[in-house]
């Protein structure tokens, strides 16, 4: 992946998370952890995570919701000649990294 590409990426992860956590109404933690490019920069997925699990479904409805918001806050805050059109997703690798931590650890303890 080219500079370019990753500072876009930085940027867009960086804008998510301020838009998010002051957008969000504090009963779960919402945590961007990256986000993916697709379509020549036209299309980008937000990946996030969320505690306590039991929030999941109600974290991703409600970035889902406000992906337009999104949209419009990314036009305001960054000098892009195009903004692409969002999605949001559940980051299952960061989950499974997290899982195998706790599972060394439980390792360790024996």
């Amino acid at each position: 992946m080219d500079q370019k590409s990753l500072k876009l990426k930085e940027l867009l992860r960086g804008l998510a998370a301020d838009f998010f956590s002051k957008e969000s109404n504090r009963t779960s933690l919402i945590t961007v952890t990256g986000v993916d490019l697709k379509s020549r920069n036209g299309r980008a997925t937000v990946l996030f995570t969320v505690m306590p699990e039991d929030q999941e479904a109600a974290a991703l409805d409600f970035m889902k919701r406000r992906l337009g918001d999104f949209r419009e806050y990314v036009g305001e805050h960054a000098r892009m000649m195009r903004v692409p059109f969002f999605d949001a997703e559940l980051d299952k690798g960061e989950k499974n990294r997290q899982r195998l931590d706790e599972i060394e650890k439980d390792m360790r303890g024996m």
